[in-house]
């Protein structure tokens, strides 16, 4: 059953669970390139300060001993001397010791940024699952990290017996050099030794990030069952979602039909399409489309018309174009002005309104031709 779960992760992990495996602590990650910034910085450490730290500690260590031989401690002098003693230590080593915990966070934040999470140490029954414990012992993972670590013991040693067996013939010249040339001549080769394992580190680092990153993707592989389950859970239930948008019609469509009543002009087909049409002269460039519907709102549209006495105009292919180009809302279109003006003039002929339609001047700015090029040229129409 596992192996066929396998198989069917066919899915890439989309972001919302990379995000969710990142915030559990479920990170690619390799412990290979924090140790490289480490040997690293206590090598360039050591290089820079080395000498200095090496007379400091003698210093310090030839002051305790001498301490020591004096042999005239009580117990407060005892404990003021072990208290002194330590801190000299500290002193000298914290170089070291900040230089290491620096490192090892730098390592850390190169692979992964920052990422803050106790998940891992939240108290879980699964942990204390015997049989998943055993699982993970033998499980392929396993047996890949244990792989890579007699590779990394073997290649490591490997450099250090190269460097060593080269130098097989000094140690015997060793015999007869004074303390000092023989510490020199192991710090030499540590040094060595040091720098090529560093070098390994940062190799060894390099590839298994990749193998990893690799990995963590794998294990992050999602069923197209899943994919869907994620998208409806994100996206909502799609029954609430349908409902939702039913209600937001509504609402439009409420709104809609409660602006009707300052409408200028009617437009139908006349049975199945009506627009309802506002201008306003000196605040619209061109007449504004207030509501429009077709079958049963057409049919409300004109019965709120009949209502608020607004006239209603027959014109087949004009309610037809505006039904289709314009939305609510939006304003009449250029290549529309002269059809909707010619309406406009009959309506406002029938209410008596003679040149004032025609004598205003709509909206300087406004690209192409003006509506007021349109409506009625011939100012002796309306008369």
């Amino acid at each position: 059953m596992l192996g066929k779960n396998d198989q069917d992760k066919t899915e890439k992990p989309s972001q919302r669970k990379l995000e969710k495996a990142r915030n559990e602590g479920k990170i690619a990650r390799t412990q290979e390139i924090p140790t490289f910034f480490i040997l690293l910085s206590s090598l360039c450490i050591l290089f820079l300060y080395g000498s200095r730290i090496i007379g400091d500690m003698c210093n310090c260590m030839s002051h305790i001993f001498r301490g020591i031989s004096k042999n005239e401690f009580d117990i407060i002098s005892m404990n003021s001397f072990i208290t002194e003693s330590i801190c000299q230590i500290y002193a000298i080593i914290m170089p070291i010791m900040l230089s290491v915990l620096i490192a090892g966070v730098v390592g850390n934040m190169i692979q992964i940024g920052f990422v803050f999470t106790t998940k891992p140490f939240e108290a879980s029954l699964s942990k204390l699952n015997p049989i998943k414990g055993i699982k993970n012992i033998i499980s392929i993972r396993s047996i890949v990290e244990l792989i890579k670590a007699l590779l990394k013991c073997v290649f490591i040693g490997g450099i250090a017996y190269y460097f060593l067996s080269k130098e097989m013939g000094s140690f015997a010249s060793l015999m007869q050099m004074d303390v000092t040339d023989i510490l020199k001549f192991i710090a030499s080769e540590s040094l060595k030794i040091c720098i090529y394992v560093c070098v390994a580190f940062g190799l060894l680092g390099i590839f298994d990030y990749v193998f990893q990153k690799w990995q963590h993707r794998k294990d992050l592989m999602m069923t197209k069952h899943e994919l869907k389950e994620e998208a409806r859970q994100s996206e909502g239930d799609p029954k609430i979602k349908g409902r939702i948008k039913q209600i937001q019609l509504e609402n439009a469509r409420r709104r809609m039909m409660q602006s009707i009543h300052e409408a200028d002009i009617i437009i139908t087909n006349p049975t199945r399409i009506a627009i309802a049409l506002k201008y306003e002269s000196k605040k619209m460039m061109a007449p504004k489309v207030l509501a429009k519907g077709a079958g049963y709102i057409a049919e409300k549209i004109k019965e709120i018309g009949i209502k608020c006495e607004i006239p209603i105009i027959e014109n087949k292919p004009l309610a037809r174009a505006i039904f289709k180009s314009v939305e609510i809302g939006e304003f009449i279109p250029v290549e529309l002005y002269k059809a909707v003006a010619e309406v406009l003039a009959y309506v406002y002929k029938l209410r008596g309104v003679k040149n004032k339609y025609a004598a205003s001047h709509i909206c300087v700015g406004a690209p192409n031709m003006l509506w007021s090029d349109y409506c009625f040229s011939d100012r002796n129409e309306l008369a």
